[in-house]
């Protein structure tokens, strides 16, 4: 096949591939948008006091997801390599993995308002903060379970049943926080906490769902999983381990970046809290766009790499980051037109609808980096080239981007503005960085990697 034929191909399988995981990262992340929005009716102190909690919940859930986000390309990865058998009993111990991982991110959620006054969190804002997280966190047990068996149906090219899942508990989500923020129905009125409780009770509902889902449906019939969990098994437990918990460290690096700022500016008062979590709900939003090609690249290098094809692994990664050029510059484009008028869709409070603006112009500032970090370390996780972008991000994310925010911020009159800049420059360096790391894998690791065993005896005695 041609070289025309196979971009086409590669293209179509992509697109395919990306829209649903848009639309449901579009839902996940809307989770946050409803109860920002909600949370801001009640008043300003809800506003931010759910901005707190989700600023800690947030970094320890994504934490969590990431270290089983390795079930996509190790499923990919063997799917590739024309070992399908092994997807089951891979699976298997990947849902063992969930249940640890989502109990041991329960407790820690319960313990973290203990560090409320050491983070200067005000007084004002610790209770309702603390009962946002006591709620949300009973769902993280059902929460990464969801994650392996999202994981499991998209490596199988099936990323249709969960977007039509998540989309469900979107609109769920609603009347949800209503009746616990309101307290109908006998119940008592949580305010802005009650978000976190409406929250830990979709994901129950939707772990279920999908769970149920995956053992009837035809589509999964070649590879379909049994009712009940194997035995766990150590040595596989730790090979998704090694694979996984480089991917969860690099992604709470980044997200508790972002997240732990809501707790680094509170000391400057609820009007900056609330413009940084308004700007920064936005370009969450927007982020689910490049977040969902990185997803989708992951699959597509994941299964190529598995089948030894480095020439299709560069065609797919080529496209990718083309892509992602594209689509980061809409973004920007979206951001510098609307930015003065998004703010006032969250609160009527003038003073946050100005500084949140101001935010989002350094939102814009960094869209095209940060379509190219995630794609990049997107691209490596397909390859199981997890450590690299671990490293880099601990670098980027908190030897640099964090200090220069923090004294920007704090030490300075540049209050959240000063906060953002760090962000921009963090990004910037994590993206040239891990484009260095894919462009040496794909052009002088895997390269002599394939030479050595196409050739056993080369460099030996």
């Amino acid at each position: 096949m041609t070289a025309l034929p196979l971009l086409r191909q590669d293209t179509g399988q992509l697109l395919r591939l990306m829209a649903p995981i848009l639309l449901t990262q579009v839902a996940q992340a809307g989770y946050g948008l409803i109860d920002t929005v909600m949370a801001g009716q009640v008043s300003a102190t809800d506003l931010a006091a759910v901005a707190i909690g989700a600023g800690l919940w947030l970094p320890v859930l994504l934490l969590c997801l990431g270290v089983l986000s390795a079930t996509t390309p190790l499923v990919a990865g063997q799917l590739g390599a024309g070992q399908s058998q092994k997807v089951v009993p891979l699976v298997q111990q990947g849902l063992w993995v969930a249940l640890g991982v989502g109990v041991l991110g329960t407790a820690l959620l319960q313990a973290v308002p203990w560090l409320f006054d050491w983070a200067g969190v005000p007084a004002s804002l610790q209770p309702k903060a603390q009962l946002f997280l006591q709620g949300i966190s009973l769902g993280m047990p059902a929460s990464c379970v969801y994650a392996v068996l999202r994981g499991y149906s998209e490596a199988l090219h099936q990323p249709v049943p969960v977007t039509v899942i998540s989309l469900f508990g979107l609109l769920l989500t609603i009347p949800l926080n209503w009746v616990l923020i309101h307290g109908l129905f006998g119940l008592p009125a949580l305010g802005g906490p009650g978000c976190g409780f409406a929250s830990a009770t979709v994901m129950w509902l939707l772990a279920v769902v999908l769970w149920v889902y995956v053992h009837r449906a035809r589509r999964y019939a070649a590879v379909r999983l049994p009712w009940g969990l194997h035995r766990p098994d150590a040595a596989q437990i730790w090979a998704f381990l090694r694979l996984g918990l480089p991917i969860g460290v690099a992604t709470f690096f980044e997200a508790s970046l972002f997240c732990v700022a809501a707790v680094v500016l509170s000391p400057l008062g609820e009007t900056t809290v609330a413009a940084h979590q308004i700007a920064l709900s936005v370009t969450s939003q927007l982020f689910m766009i490049p977040l969902s090609l990185s997803m989708a690249l992951s699959i597509l290098v994941g299964h190529r790499h598995g089948a030894g094809d480095l020439a299709a692994v560069r065609r797919v990664v080529k496209l990718g980051l083309g892509l992602s050029t594209v689509l980061s510059l809409l973004s920007i484009t979206a951001l510098l037109s609307l930015h003065p008028w998004i703010p006032k869709a969250y609160t009527q409070d003038v003073a946050v609808q100005a500084l949140a603006g101001t935010l989002l112009l350094f939102a814009a500032a960094y869209q095209l980096v940060d379509g190219w970090q995630v794609c990049s370390a997107g691209i490596l996780r397909g390859l199981h080239d997890t450590r690299a972008t671990m490293w880099i991000t601990l670098l980027c994310y908190w030897g640099v981007a964090f200090p220069l925010g923090y004294v920007l911020g704090r030490h300075t009159d540049w209050g959240a503005a000063g906060l953002w800049s760090g962000l921009v420059v963090g990004l910037l360096g994590a993206a040239v960085l891990l484009l260095w790391r894919v462009h040496q894998q794909l052009y002088k690791i895997l390269p002599a990697l394939t030479k050595r065993h196409d050739n056993p005896a080369r460099g030996m005695p």
